[in-house]
């Protein structure tokens, strides 16, 4: 089935752009999650994504998540409540002194709760500490949304002081679930 999507890319060029989300309802923990956690982490990711489309991690090896959570320019957590997997942050940093948010997201049962905007700040405040490889200061953070994802995730990112710099309109595969 082909599923169209409008992909919308943000931005923030300064760490002063944040404004932060409330305080969750409860204490939230962000666990970082290297190789040791990589099952967790898939795992985490694919409950995530399962409900919006994600179909590209989810058929990754154990192999493949092992070497992806290797890579220097690649920082993950998970986000816990009570102990219980809550979300996922993963940040990368790009040339040109840039950070993007590749992977952001609550499982299902966490949505609609108020842990978003706070799990958000997080992950933002995170991407600005995330040092780059020559050392330099980070000077944009960035990310891309699809309409596909959920109808909160445009919000919450222009909620905490992230600007639209491009959409457009893209065609996707995705598995016919009968549904």
């Amino acid at each position: 089935m082909i599923l169209e999507q409008t992909v919308t890319w943000l931005e923030m060029t300064s760490p002063v752009q944040l404004r932060p989300g409330r305080l969750p309802p409860e204490p939230m923990e962000l666990v970082p999650a290297g190789q040791p956690l990589a099952p967790l982490l898939a795992e985490t990711t694919t409950r995530v994504g399962e409900p919006h489309g994600w179909t590209s991690r989810p058929a990754w090896s154990a192999a493949r998540w092992a070497e992806h959570l290797a890579r220097p320019e690649v920082r993950a957590w998970l986000a816990r409540v009570g102990g219980e997997p809550a979300g996922v942050i993963e940040l990368e940093t790009r040339p040109g002194n840039e950070v993007e948010l590749t992977v952001f997201g609550l499982v299902p049962g966490f949505v609609g709760r108020g842990f978003g905007g706070h799990l958000l700040t997080r992950a933002v405040r995170l991407a600005w500490e995330t040092g780059q490889p020559d050392g330099a200061p980070t000077r944009r953070v960035w990310l891309h949304t699809a309409s596909a994802d959920h109808a909160n995730a445009l919000p919450n990112y222009r909620a905490r002081g992230f600007r639209v710099v491009r959409s457009e309109v893209r065609r996707k595969e995705v598995p016919d679930t009968g549904a």
